[in-house]
């Protein structure tokens, strides 16, 4: 007997941890009663690599989350990254669980996959939002009224040189004011999500994730000011590919991808639709930061109490 519940169960289907925690979730989660729900891609995956699950909801991406209280994700943060691209439009949160590297997204590990679906099963979960990006694209520049694509991203907004022999020339605008121009392999516009992504590997800042701000980041920039800089969360970062320069490219937390000619033109400004990320454990973000990479604390004593 079902309890009318649902719960979207997406899996990286090319890894075997993938298929056997794809089973482990769905056994218990129908045990419990609830529906459990797949894209018909996946369901066909999993049957030709003999992992073969029913009862489920097969469905296509388009609805795939609407209705679900739920999005759960096996793998790392690259399928995370696709499963929020089905679940912020319906408003379902997303819950990760790592089965990759680092999986700086997700919220738990594939060790604690038990006791993660019993979360599920009872509730047992807060939900916060993450600010994402909004990015109008002109390709023919300011003068161009109508954006030629509008996209998002969670992470970041990247513009790279679109040939890997020549380096991207582009103006920088913060707030309808140029700021920099650069000659580089690209630029980073990311949130404080992103930061510990793509971003952080171009050196920029690490942000917590309770700060409203967005982050550029140049990528080997030729000019003397090319540090990464922090803007505040209503300001309007926009890049302009010089004309009679090599086109580039953008990238939408490396998955939606979009050419532009000399002379194009991205806005980016802070989405009104974040992505909501369910969270089992209270952890403070420092303590997310040492277990993902590894930090060094030995040797921390701690503050000392008050009257000791």
């Amino acid at each position: 007997m079902t309890s009318g519940r649902s719960v979207l169960l997406l899996a990286h289907t090319g890894r075997p941890a993938a298929l056997r925690s794809a089973d482990l979730v769905h056994r218990s989660l129908t045990r419990a009663g609830l529906t459990v729900r797949m894209l018909k891609g996946e369901v066909e995956e999993l049957a030709a690599a003999g992992c073969a699950l029913s009862p489920v909801e097969a469905v296509e991406p388009a609805d795939a989350a609407e209705g679900v209280e739920l999005v759960m994700v096996l793998g790392g943060d690259g399928t995370l990254l696709r499963a929020a691209e089905l679940a912020r439009p319906a408003g379902a949160p997303l819950l990760g669980v790592n089965l990759g590297h680092v999986g700086f997204l997700a919220e738990a590990e594939r060790e604690d996959l038990g006791a993660t679906v019993r979360s599920v099963v009872d509730r047992d979960y807060d939900v916060e939002e993450r600010m994402t990006l909004d990015v109008a694209v002109f390709n023919g520049g300011r003068a161009e009224g109508t954006p030629t694509v509008r996209t998002w991203a969670l992470n970041e907004a990247t513009l790279e040189k679109g040939e890997s022999r020549r380096i991207v020339e582009a103006v920088l605008e913060i707030d309808g004011r140029p700021l920099s121009r650069w000659a580089c392999d690209g630029v980073v516009c990311a949130t404080p999500t992103g930061s510990t992504a793509h971003a952080f590997s171009a050196g920029g800042p690490v942000v917590w994730p309770d700060v409203e701000a967005l982050m550029v980041v140049p990528l080997s920039a030729h000019a003397l000011f090319a540090r990464p800089l922090v803007v505040g969360p209503h300001a309007t970062v926009a890049l302009e590919v010089l004309p009679d320069t090599a086109p580039g490219v953008l990238w939408c937390d490396g998955r939606r991808m979009v050419e532009l000619p000399a002379g194009a033109r991205i806005e980016i400004t802070r989405a009104d639709t974040p992505v909501r990320l369910a969270r089992l454990h209270r952890a403070p973000f420092t303590d997310r930061l040492v277990a993902k990479f590894g930090l060094p604390v030995a040797g921390w004593r701690g503050r000392v109490e008050q009257g000791r």
